[in-house]
């Protein structure tokens, strides 16, 4: 199973002791071992760094799940530079049993294991680096994130009818093997059988070789083309298993020309669908569209906008949740381990009121133009209700807004997380009235969100205590504060909803930054 994230631990492994003999490694002399696949991204994110760990005392092996044919490529294409190792039959990676991959050991002299580093963590890489007595070999700089989990060992995975190896490298490839066609008995329920295989607890239609054959017909790309690799598993997104996955939530075909663009929003590095989907956390991919495409495929935007009104929204957004579920493995009763779990895991997905919006829409303040049609993903908490009905300037409003914008995350916490504002239309028209422009009404909820230094005091260690000293003192309403987010474009505006009601919300983020989550912004492309 494919970790959270990556953690560095002393570690003691009595399986050691059967373990088979290691062909390279010299008995008296440190050794690094590390097992990988030569699909997994994060080992190919980290199996380069250790080319750095260039020690005489200290010998580097790496072990793989794979065939000969993808190691050899694996190790080609990535320039490693220390000797890798085929594991036949797994028998080393049943004897260490590694969790996930890549799974760094260091063993001693006598071949016992001194430290663990699992997944990608460029903490845990210096720290090994300085136990071996080596410079840092992870810069904190180099475009890579800080930590990043790793995949299901091979080992672990259930049987195929094969050895146990992994057949060609698929990690570069374009296009992959068609999608599984399944016959059902007549006296089976194809209904029952799709939900039970591939539901959300939720009943699905069954995606059928003609429904599939539309879905795909609607994209004018080849059925095997690979879109997008989903993670936790990094199962291969192919046009046609995205289709089915499509069927199976009631879209239609037209919808394709979204949910692609949205798979490979998911799937950018910057967004970390991996920690989304592992996380403990309240967290869900809320998909916000912006643009043309909102009137020609018909999605919502006005009253109850965050309910079950429109087809477009609620089937979009089924079928992305579908995909997460049934291509990345994302699964509630397994590697999603939230805590509380979150309602948007069913479907989350919202549009604009650009009618109703005075200023830009959402998708020109991401760098887009306006006469594009856009997508945007955030890591969301389920939405904070904001009531405000006898204001009648939109700083009060604002200031309003700005009591909910200090609960998200953790009250305590700051600097952290990210928020986005969802205004109502009569809220916007009140705030738009009195001369805020959007930048202006994003400024004034930065510089008048903070958490009362009184509140730190006697804490006893409450979350968000233990970073007070990086917090930046602020004076909001003639009070000493901790400014809670780090800097106005930590706070987002999107304008939806009904024009009755003068209620809008505040959604809060998941970790945010390069080692967390951050949105971002896919075109969608014209008809």
């Amino acid at each position: 199973m494919p970790l959270p994230q990556a953690t560095f631990y002393r570690y003691s492994m009595p399986q050691i002791e059967s373990a088979p003999a290691i062909a390279g490694l010299r008995s008296g002399k440190k050794a690094v071992l590390v097992f990988f696949e030569t699909d997994c991204p994060t080992c190919q994110l980290a199996l380069p760094y250790l080319n750095a760990l260039k020690i005489d005392s200290v010998q580097v092996l790496g072990i793989s799940q794979d065939d000969e044919r993808s190691t050899a490529e694996f190790v080609r294409q990535l320039k490693i530079e220390y000797p890798v190792q085929l594991d036949h039959g797994l028998k080393i990676s049943r004897a260490f049993d590694p969790q996930s991959v890549p799974t760094i050991y260091l063993l001693d002299e006598h071949a016992q294991v001194q430290r663990t580093l699992v997944g990608f963590d460029k903490q845990g890489l210096n720290e090994l680096a300085a136990a071996l007595g080596h410079p840092p070999i992870a810069p904190p700089d180099d475009g890579a994130p800080a930590w990043k989990p790793g995949c299901s060992s091979r080992h672990l995975e259930p049987e195929t009818g094969g050895d146990g190896q992994g057949s060609a490298a698929h990690f570069l490839r374009r296009t992959a093997e068609p999608a599984t066609r399944i016959t059902l008995r007549d006296e089976e329920d194809p209904f029952e059988y799709c939900r039970k295989q591939f539901g959300d607890a939720l009943p699905v239609v069954p995606p059928t070789v003609e429904e599939v054959s539309a879905m795909v017909k609607a994209t004018g790309l080849a059925p095997e083309a690979v879109i997008a690799r989903v993670p936790p598993f990094y199962g291969e997104a192919t046009v046609e298993k995205i289709a089915a996955n499509a069927v199976m939530a009631g879209c239609a075909p037209e919808i394709m020309r979204v949910l692609l663009p949205l798979l490979r929003a998911a799937c950018d590095e910057r967004f970390n669908l991996h920690g989304v989907q592992a996380t403990t956390h309240f967290a869900a991919p809320l998909v916000m569209i912006n643009g043309p495409v909102r009137q020609e495929l018909g999605f919502w935007s006005r009253q109850n906008v965050f309910s079950n009104v429109a087809r477009a929204n609620s089937s979009l957004g089924r079928a992305f949740q579908l995909v997460l579920l049934n291509i990345g493995g994302g699964r509630p009763d397994g590697i999603d381990m939230s805590a509380l779990g979150n309602p948007g895991k069913f479907s989350s997905c919202i549009a604009e009121n650009e009618e109703e919006n005075p200023w830009e829409p959402f998708h020109v303040t991401r760098g887009l133009k306006r006469e594009q049609s856009a997508v945007s993903l955030f890591a969301a908490e389920p939405p904070r209700g904001v009531s405000e009905h006898t204001a009648h300037q939109g700083k009060t409003v604002l200031e309003t807004i700005s009591f909910a914008l200090a609960t998200v995350w953790s009250y305590r916490t700051c600097l952290m997380p990210e928020a986005i504002v969802i205004l109502c239309p009569e809220h916007v028209k009140t705030i738009h009235r009195d001369g805020f422009t959007k930048d202006q009404a994003r400024q004034y909820l930065f510089e008048n969100t903070g958490i009362p230094v009184r509140y730190y005091v006697d804490a006893q260690r409450a979350e968000g205590t233990q970073l007070a000293a990086n917090y930046r003192e602020i004076t909001v309403r003639g009070e000493t504060c901790y400014q809670k987010f780090r800097s106005p474009e930590a706070i987002s505006i999107f304008v939806t909803g009904g024009t009755a009601g003068k209620f809008s919300a505040v959604i809060g983020s998941w970790s945010t930054g390069p080692a967390g989550s951050q949105m971002v912004t896919y075109p969608i492309p014209d008809r």
